[in-house]
């Protein structure tokens, strides 16, 4: 059954990460084959997962902006106008998965887990990522640029040969590239795709893993925040290291910037203010008290010295605020973060 409703929702299975899930929300989706088994070795696989993926789409009203499949894994940029990202991938990969092991009268897993799901900021991020993806062949060295348009296991290769499925939005691609009313604009989307092969063009597009990393891909500003609107999945289950703390470090700048002012300051006035300045001092404990962020980061941020220096400042000053003598451990009544 297809979710419903304009409101933001989360889904999560037993033990698992959260996904983030709202209507219009625009992902980079990827999955591997178990154990990087190829998958989509034969041209049987890719055409089933095709027709899969199309029936997905249609099924789940999704946009379908650009795909990719290759021997062991596939990649998506796509639009779900209702949250239901999680409905949708649960039926493609196991309607997929039935259709396969029927097939080839094989049992087990197809793919290696949990696909990644990538949140995407806008429309002009989503058409580097559609880049991105219908420029994974070359990448992969899997075929020269010149061969791109031969590739038939993407978007690309459909609107190339002068198709446009229904269940293919273009505009994701075309758009951004300001091709949308051009004359033979796929002609010309392809040239820029090669143009940026050039080594004095190249960019992220042509980076490996550049659009598969992390959980989000646009702005600064935007991830901040969503990780603050979305806070609570930073203790999910199942997520990285790096990913728990890039939410977390999002979590303490957008903390950093309403500190700064409520003091009146700009970050800008950091570094050239003394380490002890007062009202860093007032900003520090505002970050300890109010968001628990610790005293490392805060340190380093303020440009206030060792974490050390820093909890001697913020205990003289709870000194003087409280008059109650030593404060151990930091600021009285706030839980100590690991610094």
């Amino acid at each position: 059954m297809v979710a419903r409703g304009p409101e933001a929702s989360l889904a999560a299975g037993m033990a698992r990460r959260l996904r983030i899930q709202f209507a219009g929300a625009r992902y980079h989706v990827i999955n591997r084959g178990n154990l990087q088994h190829d998958v989509f070795a034969t041209g049987g696989a890719v055409a089933s997962f095709v027709r899969t993926l199309q029936a997905a789409v249609e099924r789940f009203q999704w946009r379908l902006h650009a795909f990719v499949v290759m021997r062991n894994h596939f990649h998506l940029a796509l639009a779900t106008p209702e949250p239901n990202l999680v409905a949708g991938m649960h039926w493609l990969q196991s309607t997929f998965t039935v259709r396969l092991t029927r097939f080839h009268r094989q049992h087990g897993h197809v793919f290696q887990g949990r696909y990644q799901s990538l949140l995407i900021e806008d429309d002009a991020h989503l058409a580097r990522v559609c880049d991105y993806i219908h420029l994974n062949p070359v990448r992969a060295g899997v075929l020269g640029v010149e061969q791109l348009r031969d590739y038939r296991a993407s978007s690309l290769w459909y609107w190339l040969g002068g198709q446009s499925p229904v269940w293919l939005d273009s505009k994701g691609c075309l758009a951004e590239a300001g091709l949308g009313g051009a004359e033979d604009p796929w002609a010309r989307y392809l040239q820029r795709l090669v143009g940026l092969t050039h080594p004095e063009a190249a960019d992220e597009r042509t980076e490996p893993g550049a659009f598969s990393r992390g959980w989000a891909i646009g702005t600064d500003g935007w991830r901040r925040a969503l990780a603050r609107e979305y806070r609570h999945l930073a203790l999910a289950a199942e997520m990285s290291a790096a990913e728990i703390r890039e939410l977390r470090e999002a979590r303490w700048r957008a903390a950093l910037a309403e500190a700064l002012a409520r003091q009146g300051r700009q970050a800008h006035e950091l570094a050239p203010a003394a380490k002890g300045a007062p009202w860093k001092i007032e900003v520090a404990r505002d970050l300890r008290m109010n968001a628990a962020v610790p005293h490392a980061w805060i340190a380093a941020q303020l440009r206030m010295g060792t974490p050390s220096s820093l909890r001697a400042n913020l205990c003289r000053r709870t000194s003087q605020i409280a008059k109650e003598g030593e404060c151990p451990g930091g600021v009285t009544g706030t839980p100590e973060s690991p610094g």
